[in-house]
């Protein structure tokens, strides 16, 4: 299946998902579009996420689960394993983006560990989720972590973005020029992603 027949495809696994009954809190969640989107891209074998979309390396786990049953109790999709490498910093960025989730849901500890899950993979963060763009991934994180996309006011790559945040945890910085609009690198980093 090539390029476009997978996000074609995507999309119909989307619209099945999104359309299927569930509880009224549920289909009420923006969060429920959201996790329709990374289960939709990894039937489509988009991304690098695992089967259970990196929930199962959570101490419960059942949250794989517990997701499809409260969101998609219609579904019985069968996801395959997108090859996503384990990193160290897994659990550091999860709380990364767990200390700046906007605390108005629960499904955002699911979308938190499920984006740092992705962070594993080579490609921009929206294709290793397995999103149909960036805008996609722009979207959740405004939904989940509105403080996050606050601070990325120079609209760097979300996933250099987050690692760029750990470094500065941690006091380590990862432009060698005194400030980012000075880097050579610069164009890499910031901008549209294609």
């Amino acid at each position: 299946m090539n390029a476009i027949d997978r996000f074609q495809y995507r999309q119909f696994v989307l619209g099945e998902l999104c359309g299927g009954a569930c509880t009224p809190e549920a289909a009420a969640c923006p969060n429920r579009a959201i996790l329709a989107g990374f289960i939709a891209g990894r039937v489509a074998g988009l991304g690098c996420l695992p089967a259970e979309l990196g929930l199962d390396t959570h101490k419960d786990k059942s949250d794989f689960a517990r997701l499809n049953s409260l969101y998609f109790p219609h579904s019985h999709l069968t996801l395959a394993d997108g090859g996503a490498e384990h990193i160290p910093e897994l659990d550091d960025l999860f709380r990364l983006l767990m200390d700046h989730r906007a605390f108005k849901r629960d499904s955002e500890a699911w979308v938190a560990r499920i984006v740092a899950t992705a962070c594993a993979g080579r490609d921009h963060l929206w294709q290793d989720l397995g999103l149909a763009d960036r805008g996609e991934l722009s979207h959740l994180m405004r939904v989940n972590f509105p403080a996050l996309t606050t601070a990325n006011s120079g609209d760097m790559k979300w996933k250099k973005f987050l690692y760029k945040q750990l470094c500065e945890r941690d006091g380590t910085y990862v432009c060698p020029a005194p400030s980012c609009g000075e880097c050579v690198d610069r164009p890499k980093c910031f901008g549209p992603e294609t």
